[in-house]
């Protein structure tokens, strides 16, 4: 493992997608799932990011009902000029929520799209989306149906591309006779690595890209997450299956075993499992972007210093013996949510 100062290539999503920067910052903790967030340091961070090059910005309309949206647009109003002209918006939609906060599914209907899509541009205060898509697949409406109103929208400019989300090669190419397909944003880290398999063979075929949520497994492998850590009320790490009893304990220590490999190239356990999933792109011919969570800036500074990291084949050879595919212990999400995810299935 090297590092080297150079300045990161932009990747393109795909063979119809945007070119963007090769790291885009997830906002999703900025509002929700994670605990509390201090709304001046979140503005901050994204405002690091785009002043850093980052260019994608990821979000869902149902991150704290509408709260992610409108941080995210506020974070642009007050951005330089230069800085918010950069940016690109990736925004989910279609998942149903309760006033406490539950979901009770997702709505894939045509007018449905047209609704979600009128709110999102109205609270991100912009004339379009850059990348849209349903958070799940609506099992009682067809993907065609679906990727066939965003197509609409796209043709009246309200939309730029389209994109899938958690969606298994079956619907991927349903989704692509319909209208071409940006990219397929997906769960991909060391320790979720299931759509190796099938999922990234064809979204190379397709000429899909793939944006990797969850790199760090929501700080589960980032280094910083320790047995004692108390989680506050509505942190969804409370439910995972991962962080729980002797899974967490299986878990941390596949991260030290990371850790040594990680302490011997002088660099952090983060900024390893991050430049693993940036390696994957060109050793599956894929575009992969991976999404980085950071709610602060110093976060997002280690998470940038992942852009340094060189892994060449020993490296990865030691990384992926330190922790093995399919080494962790414990779903991706309860058995429930499990259920909604057609990448799955």
């Amino acid at each position: 493992m090297t590092t080297h100062a150079s300045t990161p290539q932009h990747r393109t999503l795909g063979s119809t997608g945007p070119s963007v920067f090769p790291l885009g910052l997830g906002c999703m903790g900025m509002s929700a799932l994670y605990g509390e967030a201090d709304r001046a340091e979140s503005i901050a961070t994204i405002h690091a990011a785009l002043e850093a090059g980052v260019t994608l910005l990821d979000t869902g309309d149902f991150y704290g009902m509408g709260h992610n949206e409108l941080l995210i647009a506020e974070a642009l109003r007050t951005a330089p000029r230069t800085a918010r002209e950069q940016a690109l918006t990736s925004v989910k939609f279609g998942a149903l929520r309760t006033v406490e906060g539950g979901f009770t599914g997702y709505d894939g209907r045509p007018e449905a799209v047209k609704n979600f899509l009128a709110y999102s541009l109205q609270r991100l205060g912009r004339d379009h989306i850059d990348i849209y898509r349903i958070a799940r697949v609506d099992p009682d409406v067809p993907i065609e149906e679906t990727i066939g109103a965003i197509a609409e929208a796209v043709e009246a400019g309200h939309v730029r591309h389209i994109g899938l989300s958690e969606v298994g090669a079956d619907t991927m190419r349903r989704a692509a006779t319909v209208a071409p397909i940006a990219d397929l944003q997906i769960e991909y880290s060391l320790i979720s690595r299931g759509i190796e398999a099938e999922i990234l063979p064809t979204a190379r075929e397709l000429g899909i890209g793939v944006t990797a949520y969850g790199v760090l497994s929501r700080g589960l492998i980032s280094g910083h997450f320790t047995r004692d850590r108390l989680l506050g009320p509505g942190d969804f790490r409370g439910m995972s299956p991962r962080f729980q009893g002797e899974n967490l304990d299986h878990n941390l220590a596949l991260v030290e075993s990371l850790r040594k490999v990680a302490e011997d190239k002088g660099v952090s356990v983060a900024q390893t499992a991050i430049a693993w999933v940036l390696a994957q792109g060109p050793r599956h011919g894929v575009d992969i972007v991976p999404l980085v969570g950071a709610r602060r800036r110093d976060r997002l500074a280690e998470a940038l210093g992942a852009l340094q990291v060189e892994l060449g084949p020993e490296d990865l050879a030691a990384v992926e013996a330190a922790v093995p595919a399919g080494s962790a212990a414990g779903e991706r999400y309860p058995a429930a949510q499990m259920a909604h995810l057609d990448s799955e299935h």
